[in-house]
């Protein structure tokens, strides 16, 4: 064999293994959708990359997830929701009822699965729990249900609070319900509570600096992107002004806040990957039934209660999930 024969053989022995690889076919693709942005969402985002591992899908190695992030600025979703849809991704991973009502809108085809607070029937996500239908379906943590519940527990620690609070964001999708199931309950116990209202960090300085001129003795703090992105701000506040509040979601327990009840955002969102991955393996968001959350947590933090100079009822202390010391 001639030498400049041998060279070209060889040069084309060693472009087959690159023809082959430019051959295979692209990993599909989930599209993560978040009102929120990736700070302080490291544990939710591993929490959702377990959930797609479970299901059999490992990422860059059979499947490919990008992120898309609005920074609580909830305007940009609609164009965020329409980009993925575009992009063609085999299913979108709504990771809040803001993302998921964006996502809804955008496509009728590409498969969403989300995880939102409130009610996916009454926002209009699905046709009912057990048959979907369309092309969504996903995870409910029944926050909006939870509001009396909340001061329920947030009273049996101060039985004698007069003046309460709700915290909430306005333009978040479920406030209004969670407000109104809030004041169900407020009126249950004979109780008055003042709803305030922020949507950005300064507005919620604003609302703890009014607390100097008129003092509450409790606050209820509703959740959204906005409050739980600022959890560690809210926290920081209401132990600032020595103001006791309970939150939605354990997370602001672990950054300082006194207590929490709720459904573990967390555990929704593994189960999201869940989905994600079973609707990859071919399987039909119309025939995967909503699921609701069925276990809620009572988290309770007694260094910030040292701080605040309050004791736990013995009651309250005996149903908590877990007691942070």
């Amino acid at each position: 064999m001639k030498r400049r024969e041998f060279i070209t053989l060889l040069g084309g022995a060693a472009a087959w293994p690159l023809a082959a690889r430019a051959q295979q076919p692209a990993l599909p693709v989930i599209g993560v959708l978040s009102a929120s942005s990736p700070s302080g969402r490291a544990h939710l985002v591993a929490a959702f990359r377990r959930g797609v591992r479970e299901g059999g899908y490992l990422e860059d190695e059979n499947v490919a997830i990008e992120y898309r992030w609005a920074e609580d600025q909830y305007d940009r979703l609609p164009n965020l929701a329409a980009d993925l849809a575009r992009r063609r991704v085999a299913v979108i991973a709504a990771t809040d009822t803001a993302a998921a009502i964006a996502a809804k809108a955008a496509t009728t085809t590409v498969p969403v699965v989300f995880s939102i607070g409130g009610d996916p029937v009454r926002e209009g996500l699905v046709g009912s729990l057990n048959r979907p239908g369309g092309n969504v379906t996903g995870i409910s943590l029944l926050q909006t249900e939870l509001g009396a519940k909340q001061l329920g527990l947030l009273l049996e620690l101060l039985p004698g609070a007069v003046r309460i609070a709700a915290l909430v964001d306005p333009n978040w999708p479920i406030t209004d319900p969670f407000v109104a199931d809030v004041r169900a309950g407020a009126s249950a116990m004979k109780k008055q509570v003042d709803v305030l209202y922020a949507t950005n960090g300064s507005e919620l300085d604003a609302v703890f600096a009014s607390f100097a001129q008129k003092p509450v003795d409790a606050l209820l703090v509703g959740g959204s992107a906005l409050t739980n992105n600022r959890r560690v701000q809210i926290a920081t506040l209401a132990a600032y002004h020595r103001i006791p509040a309970l939150y939605s979601l354990r997370e602001f327990v672990d950054v300082g806040g006194l207590m929490s009840y709720g459904a573990s955002i967390t555990e929704t969102h593994r189960q999201v990957g869940i989905y994600a991955a079973r609707i990859l393996k071919g399987q039909k968001p119309a025939d995967l039934p909503v699921m609701q959350s069925a276990k809620f947590e009572l988290v309770i933090n007694l260094n910030t209660a040292r701080v605040f100079r309050l004791t736990f009822p013995p009651g309250l202390l005996a149903i908590a999930d877990e007691v942070i010391e």
